[in-house]
């Protein structure tokens, strides 16, 4: 153990010595997670709406004005024709067009219904579904409350029409607000970045170097030489965990509903597990270029198939079979789950026992494939 003490001792030193890793350790992350929650919004807001108006009435005047009254739409233009309204999506002016046929108001009133075209830029397939969707609902609020409904025949001899109210209400997220969604993700995201990227070229720089060979002739044991490896990064990581949840309260208003130290637990476990990945990828590698590509590899699967974008319900049955292969997948439902929602350790017990299981392979593997020669 005392020549375990010399390596934590050898580790500490070189960490505090080299300020750039210091910097994107806890500066980086830091900043980061200040910034990325606000860059990394999915809602739709601004909206390209081009109208093409052939009927130019006081209908279609105030359909005009409900949708840009709306708060999600931006009226840019109102083209002469659809042929023009088709240039502007092209050039990407606009993306959605409404066209109003000629009659709209006249038909409204006559014959109780009116259709209207209305065609989206599709490129961006969540903004063109959302956008379209949101379009939609206006008009059919724009209907709901058209003079001609309101005093219906059928509600003029009734004297009250049907309706069915329906109350809602977000559990765990009551505004909601994507950055509750966002802000515990790029929080697990950043921590996996950091931590898999500098143990991945922790043992690599030995070697290049050459510092690994004078530790391969002492009687350092491998787990020994593994462990002293790890247990200054994971200091720093549950460090950096810390400033994380201090930056998701202090900046965002987020502080976790449940137990703290169950995310702790959680956020120690993971840690271990991820460096343990970095370490074996470490042993894999003779240069930094080769273990910085390797580790790259890992981290964009870890990241788009996490959950993290895209929920992993929707994904295919293979993709779906494969996240569970991954452990950041595991950290990141947890983190929401103990933030969001207050789930205690009955609740989320097996995705310890998934991160366990990652921490004792992945460390068993850099410790197997780390050659030491005497």
């Amino acid at each position: 153990m005392k020549v375990l003490r010399f390596i934590l001792q050898k580790e500490f030193r070189q960490i505090f010595r080299d300020k750039i890793i210091l910097a994107m350790m806890f500066a980086v992350p830091t900043i980061q997670l200040i910034i990325l929650p606000l860059a990394a919004n999915f809602e739709v807001k601004n909206i390209n709406v081009a109208y093409v108006d052939h009927d130019h009435s006081t209908y279609s005047q105030k359909l005009i004005n409900k949708i840009a009254s709306s708060g999600y739409f931006q009226i840019v233009s109102s083209p002469l024709s659809y042929k023009e309204g088709l240039q502007m999506i092209e050039k990407g002016e606009a993306d959605l067009i409404l066209e109003i046929p000629a009659g709209f108001e006249r038909n409204l009133v006559r014959e109780g219904k009116q259709e209207v075209n209305v065609t989206a830029d599709a490129i961006n397939g969540t903004k063109s579904s959302l956008g379209g969707g949101y379009l939609t609902s206006v008009l059919a609020d724009f209907n709901r409350n058209l003079d001609i409904n309101i005093k219906s025949p059928a509600t003029m001899i009734s004297g009250s029409v049907a309706t069915l109210d329906i109350a809602n209400s977000n559990w765990y997220n009551p505004r909601a607000e994507y950055k509750y969604y966002m802000v515990p993700g790029i929080l697990v995201l950043l921590l996996t970045l950091i931590g898999g990227f500098i143990t991945a070229l922790n043992i690599v720089r030995e070697k290049e170097i050459g510092t690994i060979e004078q530790i391969n002739v002492t009687p350092i044991k491998k787990w020994e030489f593994i462990l002293g490896k790890l247990i200054p990064f994971w200091i720093v990581g549950m460090i950096v965990f810390t400033v994380g949840l201090i930056v998701m309260y202090v900046v965002y208003g987020i502080f976790p509903k449940g137990n703290i130290a169950v995310l702790y637990l959680f956020a120690a476990v993971y840690l271990i597990a991820l460096l343990g990945m970095g370490l074996f990828i470490s042993t894999l590698g003779d240069t930094q270029l080769q273990a910085m590509f390797i580790a790259f590899f890992f981290m964009m699967i870890f990241m788009l198939m996490s959950g993290f974008f895209t929920s992993i319900d929707s994904m295919p049955d293979w993709a779906r079979a494969f996240s569970n292969f991954t452990p950041v997948t595991h950290f990141i439902k947890v983190v929401r789950l103990i933030v969001l929602k207050g789930s205690g350790l009955n609740q989320v017990g097996i995705e310890l026992l998934y991160l366990l299981g990652f921490a004792v392979i992945l460390n068993g593997l850099a410790i197997y494939n780390y050659r030491k020669t005497n």
